[in-house]
């Protein structure tokens, strides 16, 4: 029967980032710089906020777009920390994680033929939507503009059949962002422009050189905003995301989250309202503990030889494998697992243009980082 599949599912592969991470997760006494999972534990009370949930239980349907007084939380939180302003009762969706929101929006504004504009690399996340709704994605090279998305580097991409630009910042997986004055340019040249803005902010609460400024603050009119606690409150497993858009806008997404997912997890809910209010400021423990890491990870990269970008954001690094080195990027990630049992992301997974490079992860603990990376420069220096 397969080939009764439709032909776009068929031609989907499996997130290059799982399919090495599945690969190598048996191998033993593994290093993992991989997967992009905070190493905290989601906040005691908030997790006691999901407990009281069931106890009272709260586990029925909740509004298709969420508690009202979630939807009042989200809205609070991004006025306080953003100062983004969207209307609790129409322009927010409480969706399951980020990723559903991505799914929605596309499935909303995209139609056959019509361009999505993607900075390259980049997560492999929207892609796949992007090609089943029988949508194109376009990607813009921007290795040699320090990994920024900016309106220079893609007004020559833009065509009229341009339907969306994807702004995923801070950017995984080179954890750039974009300056205030980047995304204003990029804003003032849209106003006139019959295209969309998909602001992926869900790492906008792990910043470390500069404040996060969302696109929406300039252009909220084009911009749909997605976010979530799955970054800032180590709550990947709660599958809480939010989208924040127009009235205009949000009304037509949400009809296709309703018949997606009818709402989001009712306890989950309860957990994220608790996380947004008592737990507002909860990233600030993990942000201080990840700009430590950083500036360790960043130091020893650089004392290597290696070629990287310094984060502004997010826990990544996107890092140049050695030209000494005549690997594509997934069997030098290979060689680096069976020679050091360090594992790395191939920069494959994040389109055509992370090819080249490998994505390390510094969310988790200071004692594997120090020993991950020691095997790392040994595994370097005998290459050269």
């Amino acid at each position: 029967m397969e080939h009764l599949i439709n032909q776009r599912v068929k031609n989907i592969e499996i997130s290059g980032i799982r399919k090495f991470f599945n690969l190598v997760a048996d191998v033993e006494d593994l290093i993992s710089f991989t997967i992009g999972q905070p190493d905290f534990p989601t906040p005691d009370h908030v997790k006691k906020a999901g407990i009281q949930a069931i106890e009272k239980d709260f586990t029925s349907y909740t509004h298709n777009a969420g508690t009202l007084e979630l939807r009042k939380a989200a809205c609070q939180f991004v006025n306080k920390k953003y100062r983004l302003d969207y209307k609790a009762e129409s322009e927010v969706i409480v969706t399951m994680g980020a990723s559903e929101a991505i799914d929605i929006t596309f499935r909303t504004i995209l139609e056959e033929g019509t361009e999505v504009l993607l900075p390259g690399p980049i997560y492999p996340g929207y892609e796949p939507i992007i090609r089943m709704m029988g949508a194109v994605p376009v990607h813009v090279d921007i290795r040699k503009n320090q990994f920024r998305f900016t309106l220079e580097t893609m007004k020559p991409y833009i065509t009229d059949k341009t339907r969306c630009i994807v702004l995923p910042y801070p950017s995984n997986p080179t954890g750039v962002s974009l300056s205030s004055d980047e995304l204003r340019e990029i804003a003032d040249f849209m106003k006139d422009k019959d295209i969309f803005i998909l602001a992926d902010e869900i790492y906008s609460e792990l910043t470390f050189d500069q404040k996060h400024t969302s696109i929406a603050s300039f252009i909220k009119e084009k911009t749909i905003v997605i976010n979530g606690l799955s970054k800032s409150h180590s709550m990947t497993g709660w599958r809480i995301g939010f989208l924040f858009a127009p009235e205009s806008l949000a009304k037509h997404i949400l009809k296709v989250h309703q018949y997606n997912v009818s709402c989001a997890n009712s306890i989950a809910q309860k957990a994220a309202y608790e996380a947004l209010t008592i737990g507002i400021n909860d990233a600030d423990i993990m942000k201080e503990e990840y700009a430590k890491r950083r500036e360790y990870v960043y130091n020893r990269l650089k004392s290597m030889g290696l070629e990287v970008v310094k984060p502004d954001g997010a826990f990544y690094f996107f890092v140049k494998i050695p030209e000494t080195i005549s690997l594509n990027s997934f069997d030098f990630a290979l060689k680096l697992v069976q020679e050091t049992r360090v594992a790395v992301v191939p920069g494959s997974a994040f389109s055509e243009f992370g090819e080249g490079y490998f994505r390390l992860s510094f969310a988790c603990s200071m004692a594997n980082l120090e020993r991950g990376l020691n095997q790392m420069e040994t595994f370097f220096q005998q290459q050269k």
